[in-house]
């Protein structure tokens, strides 16, 4: 049975184009959304296992920004990586070529959400100096990953993950592969981040997770992301990325608490940081509005 978007009403206004491009051998879709001439545009990218249409509830809340969300490579309906491995060197070299071949115009903001947080900054880190034609004009990171995974509130979790990908990786390819898209095993993992109250809200977030947190292309590809998502943190990168930066962060989020987020802070040379309550690391499910709010005036605000 089909769940209905609470924010179907308001990304049904958007427009809405497809387009695909080839970066270090993958053959990356993407969504481009809002006003193809609009001054500003913000390049996002999703968390681990989803894709694009994981943030679309913020996109569907900004107004007059052109936005363009990729699949990343080897999730949704983007094919692996075959010039890089799928670490986050090979996901950041990605993601600076993906923007190069956009070739955008205006200011260019860089959005990363989750494990999308490490991507960007990772890229950022490592690219050219500041204020050099390969940097955006700022960044904003959403739900942030701001410490190591083992060190978060429910680290017990993030052991039991880590067991439960090498199980994978040992099975037998099939069988490791069933074990990967497991629907109950997807189950439990929403219900653990999920915090709404609201009972058609989680109803449709565990529709969500169901119907694209499986959508990946192989065992190899999540086995190397996941291993990916956990061995770094934005932390690693924040004194390397100079422009201004916006963290909107939970006050509950199971992955790195609030207080990991203050010191992370700190370690950017220019950054703000937006603390949405009640929620966890689900933001861009359950406080969209919010969280657009946030990214909407720090666009506003002058560079």
């Amino acid at each position: 049975m089909t769940v209905t978007s609470p924010y179907a009403a308001a990304l049904g206004r958007v427009p809405i184009r497809e387009g695909a491009t080839v970066v270090l051998g993958s053959t990356t879709r993407f969504w481009d959304y809002g006003d193809p001439d609009a001054a500003a545009t913000l390049v996002l990218v999703h968390g681990f296992r989803g894709d694009h249409h994981g943030l679309e509830p913020v996109v569907a809340q900004l107004d007059g920004i052109r936005l363009v969300s990729p699949d990343l490579p080897g999730f949704g309906a983007s094919t692996p990586l075959t010039e890089a491995a799928h670490d986050i060197d090979g996901y950041g070299r990605w993601l600076r070529g993906f923007v190069a071949s956009l070739e955008l115009s205006g200011r260019v903001v860089l959005l990363g959400h989750s494990f999308g947080s490490i991507v960007v900054a990772a890229s950022l880190a490592t690219a050219g100096a500041s204020g050099s034609s390969d940097r955006p004009d700022a960044v904003v990171l959403v739900n942030p990953i701001g410490q190591p995974a083992l060190e978060g509130p429910r680290g017990i979790f993030t052991r039991l993950a880590i067991f439960y990908y090498w199980l994978a990786s040992v099975l037998p390819e099939r069988l490791g592969f069933a074990l990967l898209r497991n629907r109950l095993i997807v189950r439990v993992m929403s219900v653990t981040m999920a915090k709404t109250k609201n009972r058609a809200l989680l109803r449709w977030i565990h529709d969500q997770h169901d119907r694209y947190f499986s959508a990946f292309s192989d065992r190899t590809v999540v086995l190397d992301a996941f291993r990916a998502s956990v061995s770094h943190d934005v932390s690693e990168y924040a004194q390397r990325i100079p422009e201004r930066t916006l963290l909107v962060a939970a006050e509950k989020d199971d992955i790195t608490p609030i207080a990991a987020e203050y010191r992370l802070q700190t370690l950017f040379p220019q950054a703000e940081l937006v603390v949405i309550p009640e929620v966890g690391h689900l933001i861009h499910y359950e406080t969209p509005v919010a969280a657009a709010r946030a990214i909407q005036r720090f666009l506003e605000e002058p560079s």
